[in-house]
């Protein structure tokens, strides 16, 4: 069974490339556009707003749809999507473009969890959901530093043409490869799925993950101009910053997973304590290369301690509503992407330093930790099965 799972980790590595590309190269698509470097970071409030509203009402739509042809329409659509973007004329068409780009991101992955969990037996559904979900990890590791260095050499529109196809590859790889699931897959309603995440000990984590998670992406945002035109560093260094940014993000998930395991709690409330002290440090430090790269990778490590703890939150919570729980996961770390580019970004349009994002970055991982209270509490009110959270990778 591994084909099916790696067709789907092709469609994965798309959608993280074409997330977290725009962060690479958004002072080029400012310039190229004639935008502000804050208006430009709409573009990824613009895809991150997609994946909040099209998580949800794409995965209660399609809850009678069989799986296989839903992964292909929803990969078919995405590549759409971003050869639109390619062909942009203007920048409100652009980030017209990008909000539909996010539309079946959080169903896809969903779906794509659902499958690859049915797909092998009980105590090999986790590794399996991690192989899919390793190519957003694959994407920040390699895409994103790529694009950063090709977009000097190319233009932006060629990267996401580039995107588009993939898509198009992951599409036809799940039509060759992945099996028919219907009748392994235990059919549900939308009313099912929906009366099972109404609880609070779903909405908080959703809240908490959408608020607090929001720290890093204020910073990460707008990393490029800051380790340009801050730090000093050339394209290849902020290219290799960017995949050490990725290293740290995949080590974080993995860590996560058996903190998620063993103490979830325990380790959320260190994990927001973390990301503010990284940030507030970073904010002081970036003129430094050596501090600001080192600075970088615990950004990264300790915001992606997040992402498996929420999953395994919301899995308690919701277990009876795993594809609708899985997407608004990744609705929710979306709205944190939206929320942190928007915040990061009205600071510099304030007339702010350039570094102002990352003091934002601070606030709202401070916010997650406060939030983090009525979440214990929520969590502690019941007993709750125990979910195996390990290797569960959960970028946004």
């Amino acid at each position: 069974m591994r084909m099916p799972l790696f067709a789907m980790s092709i469609g994965a590595f798309g959608i993280g490339a074409a997330e977290f590309v725009i962060m690479g190269i958004l002072p080029q698509l400012a310039a190229s556009s004639g935008v502000t470097l804050a208006q430009a970071g709409l573009a990824v409030s613009a895809y991150a707003v997609g994946v909040v509203l099209g998580a949800p009402l794409l995965t209660v739509l399609t809850t009678r749809v069989p799986r296989k042809p839903l992964l292909i329409a929803l990969m078919g659509a995405f590549a759409v999507a971003n050869l639109a973007t390619a062909l942009a004329p203007d920048f409100g068409f652009l980030l017209a473009t990008r909000f539909i780009a996010g539309l079946p991101h959080g169903a896809f992955f969903g779906a794509a969890a659902v499958v690859g969990a049915s797909l092998v037996s009980h105590d090999r559904r986790a590794r399996a959901i991690s192989g899919i979900m390793s190519g957003l990890t694959v994407a920040t590791i390699v895409g994103v530093p790529l694009s950063t260095l090709l977009v000097g050499q190319v233009s932006w529109r060629w990267i996401f043409a580039a995107v588009a196809a993939l898509g198009l590859v992951a599409a036809a790889a799940i039509w060759a490869t992945v099996p028919d699931t219907r009748g392994a897959i235990a059919a549900t309603s939308a009313a099912d799925e929906i009366r099972a995440i109404r609880s609070k000990r779903v909405l908080l984590p959703l809240v908490t993950g959408a608020v607090g998670f929001g720290g890093m992406f204020a910073a990460y945002t707008y990393l490029t101009p800051i380790l340009e035109e801050v730090t000093g560093l050339n394209a290849v260094a902020i290219a290799i910053t960017l995949a050490v940014f990725g290293i740290g993000l995949t080590a974080g998930n993995v860590l996560g997973g058996q903190i998620a395991d063993r103490a979830p709690i325990q380790g959320l409330f260190a994990a927001f304590t973390l990301i503010a002290a990284v940030l507030l440090m970073m904010f002081f430090s970036m003129s430094n290369p050596v501090l600001a790269i080192g600075g970088v990778f615990l950004m990264a490590t300790s915001s992606s301690l997040v992402g498996p703890i929420m999953q395994r939150l919301l899995l308690d919570g919701a277990h009876e509503a795993p594809s609708l729980a899985s997407s608004l996961h990744h609705a929710a770390f979306n709205l944190a992407n939206a929320n942190g580019a928007w915040l990061g970004g009205l600071a510099l349009s304030l007339g702010m330093s350039l570094t102002a994002p990352i003091l934002v970055g601070v606030f709202l991982a401070l916010a997650g930790l406060g939030l983090s209270v009525p979440l214990a509490r929520a969590h502690a009110e019941t007993a709750v099965p125990n979910v195996k959270a390990s290797d569960l990778v959960t970028a946004s």
